[in-house]
């Protein structure tokens, strides 16, 4: 019965089997092979397509959307037909009757059908699959990032430019600075700074610009971010054409550009680029050496970019030479912070440096580097008539002007900087300073052209080697030295310049002998020497002789042969006693000769300024005047007013009343600063108004806003130890004073007198003549003034203001100030903290205003 119920099973399964449908069960094992190698050849086909993509993604290009697709498509299909080749076998290897009869009819059929439309998708895979183009150029990103080291201390400049960025009435913003400083690595730090901020710009361009300045290069950087079809590009064949192209897109975009390197103007619209305005909002910015750049090229923001604070330096220095160098040796430490101190703050030399020194764990080569480092520095204009750098001079003046312009373009051109207190003096920074005797000396082929000496000893070792024949310009600053070799032959030396050797007191007689071309001689601030050589007079080629601050008591009398002698300094030469009648007026060339400062020398004070005045070619004198005889002598002549340039009146003990011709005042057209000093008696300084017949008390009031101008030159004035002036009022007629100082005047009350008492005060205080008051100062200082009550009782504009300070003058209860002074240029008011707090205000906004400027004294800080 089983048999019988078994045969009668299989009737329904032959009626299917023989039905439309059976086809899927009938051909299940042949599907299941034919399906298995169609996957083989779709995995060799995925296999090809997916090596052709990594090679391009390789290339930073990116895989189509079709193809990514493709592939994510075969990656689940391999997984489906795994498992269902796996179902397949299992169902075949249940079938009966040798594998012609399914188990189950159901399931088999399933399956079977499965297997049958994954057949169909595998091939229409395969047929998909053949691809032209597997990966194109992706599109730019917003900012392309730049690879860039990690900031140190330049915080406070980036987030200047930010906020500019953030200024709609900002369009242009130009960074100067001078190089190594780290401009292009703000500019990168603008740069990479996008991709993590939510950005306002359409799109950021950064384009390298350099010297010589290339249209076409930048024109090519802007199309390929820009992203201008190739055809359209390609079709514009001039400059011209292309910048309308570049123009066109940018116009409809708000773009940031930033420029790299900018030497030189040029003009932005010759390349494409729309000048920002208030309705594109778009930004440029750029980094260029030259602050002159920055107005040439219309910057409405010019931010310097300045070295590095102390503090920023060392930490930056720190990183770059590596904790595990630091402590290999307890003196290195401090050696590093020296080479720190020389790099001046300047990033460059302190990323170069660091990293040189990284790994330098012997002391002895970290003190080698610093003698390295260590330059003295060199004097400008006088020392480079001097050297003849300004050509044949004739008039002092003109060359001391040109001097001035060749400062000025090279402190524009960021290869020198303002320092000091006051700013009047300039610094070559020292990686600019080494790169200049670098190319000296014939891009270092010849590197003893220039020679900087801290050890006279070397000096012998050096003639021994004939280091010295080929020298042409020598630095030696020996602190310890007593003595000079006997002599030196340097057939070739034109400048010589030995200071601070602060033990030696006098050359050998034969140390001049073989310099015969020797032309600039600096011995100054050599406080110990006491004699010059008389061989000194052979010297005959000598154009620039620099005695400052020596303890030289008598010149010799044979320097009256140096017939080409331009230059004589001898300020601040306190023990000077003799110049030999004769000297100065031997020196036939000599156009500038300076006693500012120097030695009361008895009886011979007149006699100098007559030899002076013999002098055909002088230009310019510094003198100290010390009693009548010499004011006199000067009152009389023409020639020597017309060349004072500093006039000392220092303790001229009988002066009461310093009466200064009006005629005399303007004839002396090039003074640029007046001290008086010890002049214990004086009671008033007057001006003596020639052709009216009058004698004008400056202190007399009423007569202020009515001033002539005399002083017309003059920037510096300063009066000390004067115990009876009562005040300054004649300063009025000195409109171009940039830096006053008054100090231990016991009596003085006013530094400007006016006793208009009878005229209404709203007149007297809206008189320009009166508000126009020390327009020109930048600096003042007061000290130990114990009766001052005023600078001068009405308020003042001050626009050029930079600094006040005020110390011991306990009786100024206020300052010249109110709402209209302006803080345009005003940096600090130093004083007393008691002082400050028992300042009077004509209201309170007027001292808040003022407040943020106050710094302490530093005497009483510490």
């Amino acid at each position: 019965m089983e048999f019988l119920s078994a045969i009668l099973g299989l009737v329904p399964c032959l009626y299917d089997y023989t039905s439309k449908h059976t086809v899927y069960i009938r051909d299940l094992k042949k599907n299941l092979q034919a399906l298995s190698k169609e996957m083989n050849a779709l995995t060799n086909l995925y296999e090809d397509v997916k090596a052709r993509v990594e090679r391009e993604e390789q290339r930073q290009m990116m895989r189509t959307n079709q193809v990514g697709g493709w592939i994510r498509e075969v990656e689940e299909m391999v997984k489906e037909v795994e498992e269902i080749l796996q179902t397949g076998d299992q169902e075949i290897q249940k079938r009966c009757l040798q594998g012609c009869c399914p188990s189950n009819c159901r399931s088999s059929y399933k399956i079977g059908k499965e297997v049958s439309e994954k057949l169909v998708a595998v091939s229409d895979l395969i047929g998909k699959g053949h691809f032209d183009v597997v990966a194109e150029m992706p599109p730019r990103p917003l900012v392309d990032e730049l690879p860039m080291e990690e900031t140190v201390g330049s915080e406070l400049t980036y987030d200047k430019i930010s906020m500019c960025l953030k200024d709609p009435q900002v369009g242009t913003i130009g960074l100067y600075g001078m190089g190594g400083v780290g401009k292009t690595t703000l500019l990168k730090k603008i740069n990479n700074g996008f991709p993590t901020t939510s950005s306002d710009f359409d799109v950021v361009i950064w384009v390298v610009v350099s010297k010589p300045s290339d249209v076409g290069k930048i024109q090519q950087v802007i199309w390929n971010k820009l992203q201008i079809p190739l055809d359209i590009w390609e079709n514009r064949r001039s400059k011209e054409e292309k910048a309308v192209e570049i123009l066109r897109v940018l116009k409809t975009k708000k773009f940031l550009v930033l420029m790299d390197d900018i030497w030189e103007r040029f003009d932005l619209l010759e390349i494409g680029i729309p000048l920002p305005d208030a309705q594109n909002k778009s930004k440029i910015v750029f980094t260029t050496r030259s602050q002159d750049v920055c107005y040439r090229m219309k910057a409405q923001r010019k931010i310097e970019v300045t070295c590095l604070s102390p503090k920023a330096a060392w930490t930056l220095s720190q990183k770059e030479v590596g904790e595990e160098t630091l402590k290999s040796h307890p003196h290195i430490p401090k050696l590093a912070m020296t080479i720190t101190r020389e790099c001046n703050g300047l990033p460059l030399a302190l990323v170069t440096l660091g990293l040189a020194m990284a790994g330098e764990n012997d002391p002895s080569n970290w003190d080698k580097v610093i003698q390295d480092l260590t330059k003295f520095p060199a004097e400008i204009s006088e020392l480079w008539m001097g050297e003849g750098f300004l050509g044949e001079v004739h008039d002092i003046h003109e060359a001391r002007n040109q001097g001035h312009k060749i400062i000025k373009r090279l402190k524009h051109a960021c290869l020198q900087e303002s320092c000091g207190s006051k700013e009047i003096r300039v610094r070559m920074h020292d990686v600019i300073h080494d790169m200049t005797l670098w190319l000296y000396g014939e891009c270092g082929k010849k590197k003893n052209k220039i020679l900087v000496c801290n050890d006279v000893s070397r000096l012998e070792e050096a003639q021994e080697i004939q280091e010295l024949e080929e020298t042409e310009k020598m630095s030696i600053w020996d602190r310890n030295v007593q003595m000079f070799p006997e002599t030196m032959l340097c057939p070739n030396l034109k400048t010589l310049i030995v200071m601070t050797c602060n033990k030696l007191k006098k050359f050998p007689s034969g140390f001049f002998q073989f310099m015969p071309l020797i032309r600039v001689l600096n011995l100054s601030d050599n406080n110990n020497l006491v004699e010059l050589p008389s061989e000194i007079g052979n010297v005959v080629t000598l154009r620039y002789l620099n005695l400052l601050h020596t303890q030289i008591r008598e010149l010799p009398i044979e320097l009256k042969n140096l017939k080409n002698l331009m230059i004589l300094l001898m300020n601040g030469m306190i023990s000077l006693q003799v110049i030999p009648q004769g000297v100065i007026s031997s020196l036939t060339s000599l156009k500038l000769f300076d006693l500012y400062g120097g030695a009361k020398i008895s009886g011979v004070a007149e006699t100098l300024l007559e030899e002076l005045e013999s002098l055909k070619n002088i230009s310019e004198i510094s003198i100290t005047i010390s009693n009548a005889l010499s004011f006199n002598k000067l009152k009389n002549c023409h020639k020597l007013q017309r060349c004072i340039s500093h006039l000392l009146i220092y303790r001229w003990l009988d002066v009461i009343s310093l009466e200064l011709s009006s005629s005399i005042l303007k004839r002396m057209e090039h003074m640029q600063r007046l001290c008086i000093y010890r002049c214990y008696n004086l009671k008033d300084v007057k001006i003596e108004v020639q052709g009216e017949g009058t004698q004008n008390d400056l202190t007399v009031p009423n007569k202020i806003s009515l001033r002539e101008k005399y002083f017309l030159t003059v920037s510096e004035i300063n009066v000390g130890d004067c115990h009876y002036l009562l005040d300054l009022t004649w300063l009025v007629h000195a409109p171009c004073l940039e830096l006053l100082h008054v100090g231990n005047c016991k009596s003085m009350e006013e530094v400007i007198c006016d006793e208009d008492e009878d005229e209404d005060e709203d007149e007297v205080y809206e008189m320009k003549g009166k508000r126009d008051i020390f327009s020109r100062i930048k600096h003042l200082r007061l000290q130990n003034l114990p009766s001052l009550k005023s600078i001068y009782r009405h308020p003042l504009l001050f626009p050029s203001l930079e600094t006040i300070m005020v110390c011991k003058c306990n009786s100024l209860r206020s300052l010249p100030f109110d709402s209209n002074t302006s803080i345009n240029k005003l940096r600090k008011i130093k004083g007393e903290a008691s002082w400050w707090d028992q300042l009077e205000w004509s209201d309170e906004t007027v001292k808040h205003y003022f407040a943020p400027y106050f710094k302490i004294y530093e005497a009483e800080a510490n």
